[in-house]
């Protein structure tokens, strides 16, 4: 089902170290509109989708959002590339450095964990594609407040990359949900 290439699915090349932006870049790891969040609701909810087009289609873009998390996890690895003690302590990151030392733990920018309530599945396909819908919009706002936050443009490659996969799996979102409500409104509106 799944194939492992050793390379990212965007190259992730950042030289200079930045804390305070790795503190912000969590949100997209373990945050509830993060990748992570993003890969598990789809993977599950691929399963009751009404047909194997359905199934298939999320569960190659939840597949791609476990790429977008090594993407996150590398930048957040190369921002802190040489970070000393002090470094970590005045930019707030002490707390998860004494809980996990240098291991990236799925939480949020404020260091809440990530919980499996984030992920939104209802049962009913159309109700989860606007679910995604809604998942894939949050996301690329998200993206786009992080872009707000630095100048740095090897940062800044990276996030343009994955805002715009979200533009992309929103849109794929959005047609099957399209087709569905049309192929399947008497089915779904008995259920």
């Amino acid at each position: 089902m799944f194939t492992y290439q050793k390379r990212l699915l965007f190259p992730v090349n950042i030289k200079k170290k930045d804390l305070n932006f790795v503190k912000c870049l969590y949100c997209q790891y373990g945050g509830p509109d993060g990748e992570l969040s993003a890969a598990l609701r789809y993977m599950n909810q691929a399963y009751n989708m009404p047909d194997d087009c359905g199934k298939a289609l999320l569960i190659d873009i939840a597949t791609e959002e476990f790429g977008h998390i090594e993407m996150i996890n590398t930048m957040i690895k190369q921002l802190m590339q040489g970070a000393t003690i002090e470094e970590i302590k005045a930019a707030g990151l002490d707390k998860a450095f004494a809980q996990h030392r240098n291991d990236h733990f799925p939480q949020d920018n404020n260091g809440v964990p990530f919980t499996a309530a984030y992920i939104g599945a209802v049962g009913d396909p159309v109700a989860n594609l606007y679910e995604d819908m809604a998942a894939e919009q949050k996301a690329k706002a998200v993206y786009e407040n992080l872009m707000d936050l630095t100048t740095d443009p090897d940062v800044l490659a990276p996030l343009i990359y994955l805002r715009e996969r979200e533009i992309v799996h929103f849109n794929l979102f959005k047609d099957l949900a399209d087709k569905y409500e049309k192929k399947y409104n008497i089915y779904l509106s008995k259920n």
